[in-house]
Formats: structure tokens, sequence, C-alpha cells
């Protein structure tokens, strides 16, 4: 399986249960491995015959600038599902993580992997 990745993906979005998430944005780490349709890509060396990544992380931040998300959970999900569907990938991991919100805390977050059903 040949897998693409993004790492330390950032950008603020709404998120949160909080009345104050809901009107100051925070930044979010995003890092996905997103698993090829296809090999072709590495055979023909044309863009066509791969996932173009900043079409990626231009849906990607379409979806932070529109939507709420109250869980983190939700957001992965949600990314997840996109990235299986629109991007026809099989598999998908997806990790999201606010950063600095709990004192003595980096970062924390969530990591999940979903795989495409078979339709």
């Amino acid at each position: 399986m040949d897998i693409i990745f993004l790492h330390d993906f950032r950008a603020k979005t709404l998120i949160g249960i909080y009345p104050w998430e809901c009107i100051v944005p925070q930044t979010i780490q995003i890092d996905l491995e997103i698993a090829l349709p296809t090999s072709r890509a590495c055979r023909s060396d044309d863009i066509h015959d791969a996932l173009d990544y900043a079409l990626v992380v231009e849906r990607i931040n379409k979806i932070l600038k529109e939507k709420h998300f109250s869980l983190l959970e939700a957001l992965a999900e949600h990314l997840a599902q996109v990235i299986l569907t629109e991007f026809r990938s099989p598999w998908v991991k997806v990790s999201v993580a606010k950063l600095g919100i709990i004192r003595g805390v980096k970062k924390l977050g969530v990591c999940i992997e979903r795989t495409a059903s078979a339709g």
C-alpha cells in the first residue's frame, strides 16, 4: 500500500464545547496518512495518477472555515470520511490535536483510522 502523509498541518478553527470556544479560534494540528487508491503515479510520474496534496489541504481549510465541531473526535471523523469519499482513498489515519490548551500539556488530541466501505 502506498501512503502519502501531511504532518504538522496547523490551522485556526472554532472547536470546542465551551461558549468561548464558539467565538475564539484555536490552533489545531492535523496529521494525515492517506493510502493511495493506486500505485500508478510511482510508475507514470504523472500528477493525474496521484493524489494532489494541495487539493487535500484546500479541502481541509474549507471545512475548518465553514464548520464548527464540538469534539476533536467529530472533526477527525469528518476529515476521514472526506478523504475516503472525495479522494477515493481505501484507508486513512487522522490525528487532530489542540495545542497548549491545558497547562503543562503541549498538545492533546485524538487519532483514528478508517477504511473505505466495500460498496
